[in-house]
C-alpha cells in the first residue's frame, strides 16, 4: 500500500533519520511511505496516511477522506490541547496536575506557579514563575493564547514518558532534567534512563490510550518523591530519541508492525 507520512516542514530535516527508518521499515511489509509537509496546497490520493504534524485543522480535513490514518484526528487535537487532555484524563478518574485555565493575573492566587500555552511542546511556552511580576511578563508574551495554570509540584525535574502502540506499552522512559531546571525535556539538556512501569501504572496508560483510541502517542507523567505519579499531557506527534537513547532498538520497526496489522485489519473489514 502507498502512505503518507506527513510532517512540519521545519521538522522533516530535524527528524530525517527516523523518516528514512520509517520508510525502510515501511518498504519490509510492501508498503510505500512518501514524506510531504503539513503545509501544501494539495495532497496526493493514497492507501493510508501517517501523520507526524501539530496541525488538527489539517488532520481533521485529511480523515474525511475515509482511510486509515495513525493516529485519527480527535487524538491530535486532544494532544495538542493540554487542557482538553487533563480534562480527559481527569474524567477516568487518573490524578492529574492540579490545572485552570486562566486570562488575568487574578486569578493566581499562589506562587510559584507553572504557567504553559495549551499548545506548548518540547518545553517551549513553559515557564516557572516565582512572582507577579513574572506571570504578568508570561501573560502579555502569550496573551493570544490560551493559557493554563498548574500548580508547582515537587519533582525533581523528573517525569515518565511512556510510549504507546495502539493499547500495549512498548517502552517507558525516566527523564531528569538539566541542572538548575524544572524542565525534564530530552532535548533541553536532560537525562534519560529506562523505566519500569508497576501494575498500576500500565493500567493508568492503557486506560487512557483506550479511550482516545490512539496508534502511537506517548504519555507524559511528572514523578513523584514518594513514588507515586501524576498525569502531565500526551504528545502526538512523539519523539523518539529518548527512546533510542535508553534502548538502542529502532522503535521505527514496531511502529510499521503495528500499522501493517491495522491496514490488514482495514482490507479485511
Amino acid at each position: 500500500m502507498n502512505g503518507l507520512l506527513i510532517y512540519e516542514l521545519k521538522e522533516i530535516e530535524r527528524n530525517q533519520n527516523f523518516i528514512d527508518r520509517l520508510i525502510k521499515a515501511a518498504r519490509n511489509h510492501g508498503h510505500t511511505l512518501n514524506v510531504i509537509d503539513d503545509q501544501q496546497l494539495e495532497f496526493p490520493e493514497v492507501d493510508f496516511i501517517f501523520f507526524r504534524a501539530r496541525n488538527p485543522e489539517l488532520s481533521k480535513k485529511l480523515e474525511q477522506r475515509g482511510l486509515p490514518m495513525f493516529n485519527r484526528a480527535e487524538v491530535n487535537v486532544i494532544a495538542n490541547d493540554k487542557y482538553k487532555a487533563i480534562q480527559l484524563v481527569q474524567m477516568l478518574g487518573i490524578a492529574t496536575v492540579p490545572t485552570k485555565k486562566i486570562k488575568d493575573i487574578h486569578e493566581i492566587d499562589q506562587y510559584p506557579i507553572v504557567l504553559k500555552t495549551i499548545e506548548g511542546h518540547g518545553g517551549l511556552q513553559v515557564e516557572l514563575l516565582d512572582n507577579k511580576e513574572a506571570a504578568v511578563e508570561f501573560l502579555t508574551k502569550y496573551g493570544s493564547q490560551e493559557i493554563i495554570a498548574q500548580s508547582y509540584i515537587e519533582t525533581n525535574a523528573t517525569d515518565v514518558r511512556v510510549f504507546m502502540l495502539g493499547s500495549e506499552v512498548i517502552g517507558a522512559v525516566k527523564r531528569i532534567g538539566a541542572p538548575n531546571s524544572f524542565k525534564s525535556n530530552f532535548n533541553l539538556g536532560g537525562t534519560v534512563e529506562k523505566y519500569e512501569l508497576s501494575a498500576s501504572q500500565e493500567a493508568d496508560v492503557v486506560k487512557i490510550a483506550k479511550a482516545i483510541k490512539s496508534d502511537y502517542v506517548g504519555i507524559d507523567f511528572l514523578l513523584l518523591p514518594n513514588g507515586g505519579w501524576l498525569f502531565n499531557e500526551i504528545e502526538d506527534p512523539v519523539g523518539a530519541r529518548s527512546y533510542f537513547q535508553t534502548t538502542k532498538t529502532d522503535i521505527a520497526i514496531p511502529i510499521m508492525d503495528y500499522i501493517d496489522k491495522q491496514l490488514k485489519k482495514h482490507v479485511e473489514h
